[in-house]
């Protein structure tokens, strides 16, 4: 199994609304591909986070294996969040590892 995990920040141009907005747009959109890309076990995306934290959006993700996250990563279903993403948020942190 590979966990894969993503920490974005939100642009700092965007309204406190508009970050709301991006953030459940996020969730519901990367959530939606439980059950549609192989290999993907498991998947939420945490936007509730405590004031402590340094990020505005964090995924968990678990994958069968390497091959699976690379089909993942190209699968037009991720692509498509993935494009709308790129438009909200400033930077990304990955950090992939075998559990």
């Amino acid at each position: 199994m590979v966990k894969h995990i993503i920490i974005w920040d939100l642009k700092s141009e965007l309204t406190a609304d508009e970050k709301k907005a991006a953030a459940k747009r996020i969730k519901s959109e990367l959530e939606a591909l439980a059950g549609v890309i192989e290999g993907l076990e498991s998947i939420k995306v945490v936007t509730d986070i405590l004031d402590t934290s340094n990020g505005d959006v964090m995924l968990d993700s678990e994958f069968t294996d390497e091959k699976a996250l690379a089909y993942y990563a190209d699968h037009p279903a991720h692509v498509k969040v993935k494009d709308f993403v790129k438009t909200v948020t400033a930077a990304r942190k990955c950090v992939d590892y075998m559990i």
